[in-house]
């Protein structure tokens, strides 16, 4: 399987609905990018549990989940279950972010995603970064609704490992969810890992990349300059 290296991420855009989406969807890699990136910058804007002990249990888990990144998160107080009453301000959010970064990478749920949360934060997302690499992440949930990914990025034993541990530490609101449990985790990071031949593994959903495999862009002024203005670069971050 060819790998489609996004070389020179500095900068990551980490998006969730609720409190626990982007550890449950993308905290693998995150753990794989910051461990390899020390200094990496994180800006992370989770639309809901402003306020509450979700909120606290949030800034934990994402310190844990970034080893030795700028971090810097923020929790906003939109009603769980109701963004579609909530556009403007979950927009508001977006772009004020978007104001103040120029990501290389953004995490966030996928537009299929059964949540109306997360598939409104999905539609959002690329109305304020247009030119940016989007890896939309899955969460396992009652719905059924997990798909099939085009982006992998495989995990070491050990990073999958500590991702379930931190699920399980940080999080204990969540721990009387009958699908919050080790099984459930490591059960879907094995399926994407045997899908990219590795033992386990993150899916991501990518709904438009441009690949540069001949160095057409970069020998071509004009299309390098538009390359540099626009952080999304081609593939996954695969190894």
């Amino acid at each position: 399987m060819l790998a489609l290296r996004a070389t020179g991420v500095s900068r990551i855009v980490a998006l969730g609905a609720h409190c626990d989406d982007i550890a449950i969807g993308a905290g693998g890699t995150l753990l794989t990018l910051c461990s390899a990136s020390p200094g990496i910058r994180v800006d992370a804007l989770v639309l809901s549990g402003g306020g509450t002990e979700r909120e606290d249990e949030e800034r934990a888990a994402l310190a844990a989940f970034c080893p030795n990144a700028d971090l810097e998160v923020s929790v906003l107080k939109l009603p769980d279950g109701r963004l579609p009453v909530h556009w403007d301000e979950a927009k508001n959010a977006l772009e004020e972010l978007r104001s103040r970064t120029e990501p290389d990478l953004v995490l966030a749920p996928r537009t299929e995603d059964a949540h109306q949360d997360h598939r409104g934060l999905a539609t959002l997302v690329p109305t304020a970064f247009r030119d940016h690499l989007v890896l939309g992440y899955e969460i396992v949930k009652w719905d059924g609704d997990l798909g099939r990914p085009v982006a992998y990025q495989p995990l070491t034993d050990d990073i999958a490992e500590d991702k379930v541990r931190l699920l399980q530490e940080h999080y204990p609101s969540q721990r009387h969810r009958p699908w919050y449990d080790r099984e459930a985790f490591l059960g879907l990071a094995r399926i994407r890992g045997i899908e990219c031949h590795a033992h386990y593994a993150e899916g991501f959903s990518v709904t438009k990349a441009v690949l540069d495999l001949g160095g057409i862009m970069q020998n071509d002024p004009a299309t390098a300059g538009r390359q540099a203005r626009a952080s999304g670069r081609c593939g996954s971050p695969h190894r």
